[in-house]
């Protein structure tokens, strides 16, 4: 998987790895370590960000630990948490949600380094797709969020989704984003998704529900 030489948002497909494997069925190809090559047995491996590609790449245990532990923040790689937060005290209400212009019901957030600024995407059929909005208007909702302000660049993401009259708020590590987009991808029928796109976003978000927790100090 690699990424376009822009703003937009990280791509599916380009290469044998990475997140091609939330795209398309897992084939009999052995997945590899994309730093040392070991054998990845785990379906749930440490993945790192490409901050020079803008990809993700798979990763074994010592090498994802190696370099979270070195703290380098200059080097080419970067090892995505494993963190998982909710802000259940977060201000962002339905007219927030209306104001940021998404046109479907969940949308995720994350700093780009090399742009400076914060991305914004939304699952589709198509693909994770940027939102072109006027970024004053993410930072008036973000700031009604304290995750926000506690996001890991490049490698965090704040997911939010609307639904039943009101927005969740999580802070997750941004493969999980890039699985979802992967996820509906291959689910998504007709115009509304189908029962089965929805169903898997259900069984998505109670998963992610499960694995969050409070910040410690939180405000709420």
């Amino acid at each position: 998987m690699s990424a376009p030489t822009g703003p937009g948002p990280l791509r599916h497909g380009a290469g044998p790895r990475g997140l091609r494997r939330f795209t398309t069925p897992r084939g009999p190809r052995e997945e590899r370590c994309e730093l040392c090559a070991a054998p990845l047995t785990d379906p749930r491996h440490r993945h790192l960000v490409d901050v020079e590609k803008r990809a993700l790449a798979c990763a074994c245990d010592p090498c994802a630990l190696l370099l979270d532990r070195s703290g380098d923040t200059r080097g080419r790689f970067r090892t995505v948490p494993g963190r998982w937060l909710r802000d259940p005290g977060h201000r962002i209400d339905e007219q927030a949600w209306e104001r940021l212009g998404i046109p479907v019901g969940v949308a995720f957030f994350f700093r780009n380094s090399a742009l400076d600024r914060l991305v914004a995407l939304y699952p589709s059929p198509a693909g994770a797709t940027e939102s072109e909005l006027d970024p004053e208007h993410w930072q008036s909702v973000l700031a009604a969020t304290e995750l926000a302000g506690l996001l890991a660049p490049d490698t965090e993401a704040l997911l939010l989704r609307r639904h039943e009259g009101r927005v969740d708020c999580f802070l997750v590590p941004v493969d999980i984003c890039y699985e979802l987009v992967g996820r509906m991808r291959l689910r998504w029928q007709g115009f509304d998704g189908g029962a089965e796109a929805r169903a898997d976003l259900e069984a998505f978000f109670a998963y992610v529900d499960e694995q969050a927790r409070e910040p410690r100090g939180s405000r709420s």
